[in-house]
């Protein structure tokens, strides 16, 4: 019988349709199976991570004695769901290294060994980027609860839902973690050409009102407070974006050949 190969690659980074399906079906799995593991792991450890994601909660509480305030699990099986939701989010943040690299690798295939590395610092930056997001977000949280629950009227009760308070710390890490990643995109446009930085720095008024009103959308509570803690970071990031996509703009300028900035009236040097 004849041993089945895998069929080379490409050497231009080439692939068929039937190709780049599978790709994206082995890249697919390799991050979901990434995920299942590191959410049973954190499932082994899933009590310090309740009291963690807590703590802001808890926080608030210790601090204000008089407030009647509680979580609650509502029903027998709360516990359960409970339990599963943060395990997958902890499954989600911690295994971000694999599966943002396993999303980078597949959308950019055809790249050259000089791009290739370009490629990796830039997948390096988003880890880093999206965790300094979620630590963001965590910090900020006492201050947006705070704010939150101190609109309650005197005489009335806080009482949480387990479900409801941990979907809504959830998501409020999660928005500041892929808010980061914001200035990533931006770089990787730059690097297919798509968005030079000179039209960056053109468009930076428009970019910083468009950040603003991103952040008071995105994020799960409406008070200015948090909305300038997540939008300021962005647009600090955007002009760091900037300046990296105008470094990469200097190099591109520098590697090309002089005959393409040649009139097509004209003869080429060729």
């Amino acid at each position: 019988m004849a041993r089945l190969r895998r069929r080379p690659r490409d050497p231009e980074g080439r692939m068929t349709l039937a190709e780049h399906f599978k790709e994206f079906r082995r890249r697919l799995f390799i991050a979901a199976a990434t995920v299942f593991v590191a959410a049973i792991v954190a499932g082994i450890y899933y009590e310090p991570i309740f009291e963690f994601l807590k703590a802001p909660f808890q926080q608030y509480a210790d601090a204000n004695p008089q407030s009647d305030i509680s979580i609650n699990f509502a029903e027998a099986t709360s516990a359960f769901s409970n339990l599963i939701s943060l395990s997958i989010f902890i499954g989600v943040i911690a295994s971000s290294p694999i599966w943002m690299y396993q999303f980078w690798a597949f959308i950019v295939p055809g790249l050259t060994r000089k791009e290739k590395r370009i490629s990796l610092t830039f997948i390096a930056s988003t880890v880093p980027l999206f965790l300094l997001g979620c630590w963001l977000g965590y910090t900020i949280l006492p201050q947006s609860l705070s704010i939150l629950y101190g609109l309650s009227p005197a005489g009335t009760s806080n009482i949480q839902a387990a479900s409801m308070y941990f979907s809504f710390v959830t998501r409020f890490i999660l928005v500041f973690g892929l808010g980061f990643l914001f200035p990533v995109f931006l770089v990787g446009l730059n690097l297919i050409g798509a968005l030079p930085a000179k039209r960056l720095i053109a468009g930076w008024r428009f970019a910083i009102v468009a950040i603003f009103v991103f952040a008071a959308v995105a994020t799960p509570t409406a008070d200015p407070f948090t909305m300038f803690v997540f939008a300021a970071p962005l647009c600090v990031l955007y002009f760091g974006a900037w300046a990296v996509c105008r470094v990469l703009d200097k190099r591109k300028a520098a590697n090309r050949p002089d005959w393409l900035d040649v009139d097509d009236t004209e003869a080429s040097p060729l």
